[in-house]
């Protein structure tokens, strides 16, 4: 039996890394740290023409992005 997830619950930083890595030109890794409206944007300019995906990529493996809540994700 697992526990149940809270609302506060830190998001991981192996998944934010990889859907970045994998689809990140979709924004999805936005989606998933709860940034819906960077997300959007990230969708719609195809991350940046690439290059907001790899500067997110950057933070997120040098640990400095961050989810909604300004909580820096769990290693």
């Amino acid at each position: 039996m697992t526990a149940p997830v809270s609302a506060g619950a830190q998001k991981s930083w192996v998944v934010a890394l990889l859907l970045c890595f994998f689809v990140g030109v979709l924004g999805v890794h936005r989606f998933y740290v709860g940034k819906v409206g960077t997300g959007i944007l990230q969708l719609i300019t195809v991350g940046g023409l690439g290059i907001w995906t790899f500067i997110d990529f950057i933070l997120i493996l040098v640990g400095s992005f961050r989810d909604k809540q300004g909580q820096p994700l769990a290693k």
